[in-house]
């Protein structure tokens, strides 16, 4: 295992990359790219692509280890999953790939460092606000230098705004949450790498999504866990016990309120 030292020079090189592919392929593709649809039916665009070219080139000369990107394909995910217990790259170019085609400024650039099969560091970067959130495992999770969580956070369920995505709950959760929700408010933003930096930073108070992806949740499960947040799936309680390649996620900052929080959905 790397040790602490290793990873903060692991760490800032991978800030600065993720600055510079943010700077270099993606915001000069910004409102400049048409869509493109994956057979899944999900879209990407050029600048997906040669923002996951930049980063799989150059994360490896920061540390040479497999690289499991979303623009890859299934196949190859996989065998660099396996090929990667001693360490792994975990990217996402550009989460958030429809508003960015759209010209919503609501997508980021996600990457966390897996040894052992869990993430031991983790950038998120919104290149339209300039955020840089990270963590590095056991050193605590920041933004632009400021420790998370930014605020104080709601202290009950009844006065929580929530980050929840509708698309992938089970269809009788849904209908409560929309009929009789337990918050204060709702929000869904279209970019989860972001929306777990946002619960960590105490901009959400709880959050639920019914399925994300391993680029999805790897840094922004780091960098909320750093924060002092909790986590889980809908049905299991420990959330490294779920399939890693695709997990429901409910999550809040304090643990009271993530309590109440699992004990409705589960209810």
């Amino acid at each position: 295992m790397r040790d602490a030292a290793t990873l903060k020079v692991m760490l800032d090189a991978t800030i600065d990359l993720v600055r510079q592919v943010s700077r270099q392929e993606i915001m000069p593709r910004f409102l400049r790219v048409e869509q493109q649809q994956k057979a899944d039916g999900t879209l990407f665009s050029e600048a997906d692509l040669a923002a996951q070219h930049f980063l799989y080139r150059e994360l490896r000369r920061v540390a040479d280890c497999p690289v499991v990107g979303e623009e890859m394909g299934e196949d190859e995910q996989a065998r660099a999953w396996a090929a990667g217990r001693d360490g792994l790259w975990c990217l996402d170019p550009i989460d958030g790939t429809t508003n960015f085609i759209n010209g919503i400024p609501m997508f980021a650039v996600s990457v966390a460092f897996f040894e052992g099969g869990t993430p031991r560091l983790a950038v998120t970067y919104s290149p339209i606000t300039d955020e840089m959130f990270y963590a590095r495992e056991g050193n605590g999770a920041y933004l632009n230098g400021q420790r998370l969580p930014l605020r104080p956070v709601a202290d009950s369920l009844e006065r929580a705004v929530a980050g929840v995505d509708f698309k992938r709950i089970p269809k009788a959760l849904a209908d409560r949450l929309a009929c009789d929700p337990p918050f204060y408010s709702q929000r869904n933003f279209g970019c989860s790498t972001l929306e777990w930096c946002f619960v960590a930073a105490g901009r959400l108070d709880v959050y639920l999504h019914g399925g994300q992806m391993l680029w999805d949740y790897c840094a922004g499960s780091l960098i909320l866990k750093e924060a002092g947040g909790v986590m889980a799936t809908l049905d299991q309680t420990e959330f490294n016990a779920a399939p890693v390649w695709k997990r429901p996620v409910m999550a809040a900052l304090n643990p009271r309120v993530f309590a109440a929080w699992q004990e409705w959905i589960r209810g």
